[in-house]
């Protein structure tokens, strides 16, 4: 049995959001296709999601200095164990699918407080003589991103940071599958939108069998 963070990052629903319709139509098809998979939705706008501030990095600094946990002030054991928590919990799922609408040509603020969570040395990745390695290389992840505009290909590719900066992140975790979906163009072809939905969730229910 294998498990699986559905994790989302986006305000609203899969009835108002292009991204979430196809996240959900993703994750129904896994846990048809995959039944005994144990499926847990990571909605980064109703978790808590520490910033990583002067709180966190004084009570590393304490932890590191060799100072006990319980030394730590109640902000900083709050933030340092919560932050604990997220990436435990990332380190020990199978798989990973990871949704986002395109904001300003990357994802909302909340999924890079969530990134900046799960990368930790020694448990995502680690140092060594030759350099930073990872250490999730049994795992696999996916991501589905959607935009008014076209991104994926074309002039403005060089311009889409989202989905680049997720596969640059599992890469140097170690992740060696990492595919994605991209659900564009409703803005430039408005009268298209519905259509361009409906091929993304068959897209994604497709790829969810296969995932």
């Amino acid at each position: 049995m294998a498990k699986v963070l559905y994790i989302t990052a986006h305000p609203h629903d899969d009835k108002m959001s292009y991204s979430m319709a196809a996240g959900n139509a993703f994750i129904e098809a896994y846990k048809e296709a995959h039944a005994a998979d144990e499926v847990v939705h990571i909605d980064l706008y109703k978790e808590n999601i520490p910033q990583i501030d002067v709180d966190v990095f004084s009570g590393w600094g304490k932890l590191q200095s060799g100072k006990g946990f319980e030394e730590l002030s109640d902000e900083e054991k709050a933030k340092v164990s919560r932050l604990t928590e997220l990436v435990d919990q990332f380190v020990e799922a199978d798989k990973y699918v990871f949704v986002t609408p395109m904001w300003n040509f990357s994802f909302p603020p909340v999924m890079k407080a969530y990134i900046d969570s799960i990368s930790v040395a020694g448990k995502s990745f680690q140092y060594t003589e030759q350099g930073p390695v990872g250490l999730l290389t049994s795992k696999k992840a996916y991501h589905i991103q959607a935009s008014g505009g076209i991104y994926s290909e074309g002039p403005a590719a060089d311009m889409e940071m989202g989905h680049r900066y997720l596969k640059v992140v599992m890469q140097f975790f170690g992740v060696p599958s990492f595919d994605g979906l991209f659900v564009e163009g409703m803005a430039v072809k408005p009268d298209q939108a519905e259509e361009i939905k409906q091929q993304a969730i068959e897209k994604a229910k497709e790829a969810a069998k296969q995932f």
